[in-house]
């Protein structure tokens, strides 16, 4: 039998408990509509360093006080009339501080002057959007880990972003070099929970990724039918050709309009609690479950089916461990933060930075996973580039000479004017905070609904117990995130706190919340599982993690009561930027497909982010950015 939470340690003062009850809620409380206050029923656990934010822990990603003003504004149409107009003019206000964001700041100053007076504003507490950096200082020496975009994969980078993170000091090659971290995928493991399969249970070095025969017995152990088992063996061992006698346009055009359930169905034969493993496979890197990806999505995702198509594989073969990376400690956080640094100097202070961005000084990409921020100088009066966090943007408008952009802070309503403006925030908001789009634009930026990302960091007391049962993660198919893996092997950027297991070391969760539905438009799938996922409390998800880490690392001496020093949950209802899908997308004309569409400039008004290239990846957000910039006149 399960555990009481009482048993699980949900009553262990890991941290101090914060009621949400901060000034700019109740505010914002007073601003909307009947009916349509902020929650403030949700509590978090925070570390006691409340103002340094990478070292936050509780819920974080979009954290509680960051999303319900625009909520008021895109759910119930709340009005933020009659903003006060400060005395702040600017050459450029960039809406968002994430990758984008920051990268049109920085490729402005280059085009119209390092004197350029810049402003940005995020409705977050900290910068860096989806590139969050998680801080652990419990029980010893500093700990770090990544609370979203994760690494550089460099060898698909254009020349152009390459010479970009060089001019940041970044040595992407050296990087790679220094990288020592598999995903879990070194010492994979797979894990059936109790509630799921009727007991736990733990099989070491089998994964659902890649096609290892050695290990096929392995299946033996799973808690599934007779026939699963001997199903599931037969389809990993099989090199049998299932689309024997047809052409590679024909094998392609099968596998594009089939989901990879129903390939692993019709073409794998397995049956249906055989599919149900895979179901948390694509989680993580689509935030789309296998159901609604094609089967060349789904392969092309790194799960099995390409050994039984013969020579017709095409494109559909990859594999993670074959996948060239580059990694900082704290994921792309460090990208942000070189950023930072180089756009308002002294907020960390060291050694020379380099004189191509335009810094006096700072630290360099070599050390900048240990470097110090002085949060305070963000939003200084004195820098030509101001960074304001906490801080929504709730319209942006064309005017004669300019663009107004006004904006809602500690439940006030600022207006400032600026010559430019960056909208490097998701797509589907701009169509409420920028009215003036037309409507087909409008339409095109709504079509383009993010994915609900979760990434959940729980500092653990030592790494032992992965070590003693010989594995370094695991997938569980029966539990809300897909993977969990311990964070060691990224000893770059002066950090080498993943070198030594046997003290306290990060655990990360990875996955999304699935969707209560999954016999709907895909569309509906993605707000479904974003609606769940911002209705669970900060308990929903500790309780979910204590008992996967029970279950998983209890029988190796994993005391779940004493052995968690802290829990950050990175949720992101708006994730991953939308992908065009198989077998849900149209093929669109060039120029005609919506991220196209919703791109295109208003007057001195353009936008810069992943979704407008229709890509959840680091790079499109850089190069988006470049290409808002150069679109300014």
């Amino acid at each position: 039998m399960r555990k009481t939470d009482s048993e699980l340690g949900m009553l262990q003062a890991i941290t101090r408990r914060d009621f949400l009850q901060s000034s700019s809620l109740a505010a914002l409380g007073m601003m909307l509509p009947l009916g349509c206050a902020p929650s403030t029923n949700d509590t978090h656990k925070v570390s006691p360093d409340v103002g340094y934010p990478p070292s936050k822990s509780g819920l974080r990603g979009s954290h509680p006080g960051s999303f319900e003003t625009a909520h008021a504004l895109a759910r119930y149409g709340a009005r933020f009339d009659h903003p006060t107009d400060l005395d702040e003019e600017y050459d450029l206000v960039v809406v968002g501080a994430g990758i984008s964001g920051l990268t049109a700041a920085y490729e402005y100053r280059k085009k119209f002057g390092q004197e350029s007076r810049i402003l940005l504003l995020d409705n977050h507490d900290d910068f860096g959007g989806h590139a969050k950096r998680n801080e652990f200082n419990q029980g010893g020496d500093l700990r770090l880990s990544w609370g979203g975009t994760m690494n550089l994969e460099y060898l698909s980078f254009s020349d152009p972003v390459l010479a970009f993170l060089t001019e940041l000091g970044i040595n992407v090659e050296r990087l790679s070099e220094q990288l020592d971290f598999h995903y879990g995928s070194d010492k994979p493991a797979i894990w059936f929970d109790q509630e799921t399969f009727g007991k736990d249970v733990l099989v070491p070095g089998f994964s659902m990724y890649s096609r290892n025969l050695d290990v096929l017995s392995q299946i033996d152990h799973f808690p599934i039918s007779t026939a699963g088992k001997e199903a599931l063996k037969d389809f990993y061992s099989s090199d049998s050709n299932v689309f024997q006698g047809m052409d590679e346009q024909e094998v392609q055009q099968v596998l594009r309009n089939t989901s990879y359930t129903e390939f692993l169905k019709k073409f794998g034969g397995l049956p249906q609690d055989v599919i149900e493993l895979f179901t948390k496979s694509t989680d993580g890197y689509w935030g789309v479950q296998p159901h609604s990806l094609s089967a060349t999505e789904a392969m092309n995702a790194w799960l099995p089916g390409v050994h039984r198509l013969g020579s017709q594989a095409g494109d559909a073969s990859g594999h993670e461990e074959s996948e060239k990376v580059a990694m900082f400690p704290d994921g792309n956080a460090s990208i942000a933060r070189l950023l930072v640094q180089a756009l308002i100097p002294g907020v960390t202070s060291g050694a020379s930075f380099g004189a191509t961005s335009g810094a006096k000084e700072g630290v360099t990409a070599e050390h900048i996973a240990l470097a110090a921020f002085d949060y305070n100088k963000l939003d200084s009066p004195s820098s030509p580039t101001r960074l304001r966090l906490e801080s929504t943007v709730v319209n942006v408008a064309n005017e004669d000479d300019g663009v107004s952009v006004s904006y809602v802070r500690d439940g006030l309503t600022s207006r400032v004017r600026s010559k430019h403006c960056v909208l490097a925030c998701y797509h589907a908001i701009i169509p409420h905070i920028c009215p003036e789009i037309p409507e087909k634009q409008q339409e095109a930026a709504r079509y383009q609904e993010k994915h609900p990302l979760l990434v959940t960091n729980v500092l653990i007391r030592s790494g032992q117990p992965f070590t003693d049962l010989g594995i370094s993660g695991a997938y569980c198919p029966g539990r809300m995130h897909a993977k969990a893996w311990m964070i060691n092997g990224v000893n770059t950027a002066g950090y080498e706190g993943g070198r030594d297991v046997s003290g306290p070391i990060p655990v990360m969760f990875w996955g999304m919340v699935e969707p209560p539905r999954r016999d709907v438009p895909i569309h509906d799938q993605i707000r479904e599982s974003r609606q769940s996922m911002l209705q669970m409390t900060f308990e929903d998800y500790e309780r979910e993690v204590r008992t996967v880490l029970d279950g998983l690392l209890g029988p190796a001496g994993f005391n779940v009561a004493e052995d968690i020093l802290a829990i950050t949950v990175n949720r992101w209802p708006h994730g991953y930027s939308y992908g065009y899908l198989d077998l849900w997308d149209p093929d669109w004309e060039d120029g005609q497909a919506p991220h196209e569409i919703a791109r295109r400039p208003i007057g001195n008004i353009t936008m810069a982010n992943a979704d407008a290239a229709a890509s959840a990846y680091t790079q499109a957000a850089i190069e988006e950015a470049f290409r808002a910039v150069d679109e300014l006149r």
